[in-house]
């Protein structure tokens, strides 16, 4: 996607952050290890695990805050798995015409190798269907989509995947960080 030459520029602009990102998201997983995409910091911690059929899926969908308690800690594994398949995949998905057979959405790779290419196939596929769109699209009501989305534009949800790309992304390497200290 880096060498794309956009005309429109706000599809350039938007592609261009989104490239910055997953340059830097994409950067701070080299190495993950499976011990670390499955690290619990805490011991209620929410992360993927194998069903009876050996099959990973995540445990939690949305983790509940609450005023009495302290905000949930998800793994490595959930994060990404809720960049790519929550968000990225999930608005393909609900939010536009050309949707790829995605298989048993709830199974997710229980291996960081094989989790962080799904998340970069889901991100390939959520970034051309916005590559494709054109500025005129992209800024026009969806017209289609869950929860009030058909009213919105196609850029409002490029942002929207943004943020949770750049928040997960950064609690992701935040984890790193902590698991790589942890015991020194």
């Amino acid at each position: 996607m880096a060498d794309m030459i956009v005309p429109d520029p706000v599809t350039r602009d938007i592609l261009a952050a989104f490239e910055n990102v997953r340059y830097q998201l994409f950067g701070r997983l080299e190495g993950l290890t499976d011990a670390e995409y499955h690290w619990e910091p805490v011991g209620d911690c929410i992360g993927i695990r194998p069903g009876d059929d050996g099959l990973f899926r995540v445990a939690t969908l949305f983790p509940e805050s609450s005023p009495d308690a302290p905000d949930p800690v998800t793994t490595i594994a959930w994060r990404i798995w809720h960049i790519g398949n929550l968000c990225l995949r999930g608005y393909v998905i609900y939010l536009f015409d050309d949707v790829p057979d995605y298989g048993d959405r709830d199974v997710w790779p229980g291996t960081a190798k094989e989790g962080i290419q799904a998340l970069a196939e889901d991100w390939e596929h959520f970034i051309s269907r916005i590559a494709a769109l054109g500025d005129k699209r992209l800024l026009a009501p969806i017209g289609m989509g869950p929860g009030g989305w058909a009213d919105e534009t196609y850029l409002k949800l490029a942002l929207h995947a943004l943020k949770e790309v750049t928040h997960h992304g950064g609690e992701i390497g935040l984890l790193r960080d902590l698991y790589l200290r942890e015991g020194v």
